[in-house]
């Protein structure tokens, strides 16, 4: 149904309106509290790392990230968060992730620091696609 010139500042606006856009994303969109905790999962997450919506909100983002890889993610996290922006540079890095079956899954992530009108931290969002494991190319090339 056609969305009426009268209606179209409410629809907008409309808190729905943005989460129906974000689930509709062909890149995973992640997004956690000040706690790393997930608050945001949409269906392109839950193709990429098996994980269903209701598994993954409420959850720590531990989910994604493997054992060996999160003492380094939760030092830059916390810094982030503290200074209200990242340190990496504005493109996607190229990391190790979790699926659901245990698996590692090589994914291309974008990561920024959410604040307030006042610039405090509310949390963070990553946007995620995945990617060929390092140095396949080469090794299909050859």
């Amino acid at each position: 149904m056609p969305v009426l010139a009268a209606d179209a500042g409410r629809v907008a606006d409309s808190p729905a309106l943005a989460e129906r856009i974000i689930d509709c994303a062909a890149d995973a969109l992640i997004a956690v509290d000040v706690r790393g905790v997930i608050t945001h999962w949409n269906r392109a997450c839950e193709a990429l790392f098996g994980f269903a919506r209701d598994e993954a909100v409420g959850a720590s983002v531990d989910l994604i990230i493997p054992e060996r890889l999160r003492a380094a993610h939760w030092a830059g996290f916390r810094r982030a968060i503290e200074d209200g922006r990242t340190r990496l540079p504005p493109r996607a890095t190229l990391t190790r992730a979790l699926h659901r079956s245990g698996a590692a899954v090589y994914v291309e992530m974008t990561f920024a620091v959410v604040t307030d009108d006042d610039g405090r931290a509310l949390g963070s969002v990553a946007v995620a696609r995945a990617s060929a494991k390092p140095g396949a190319a080469a090794a299909d090339a050859r």
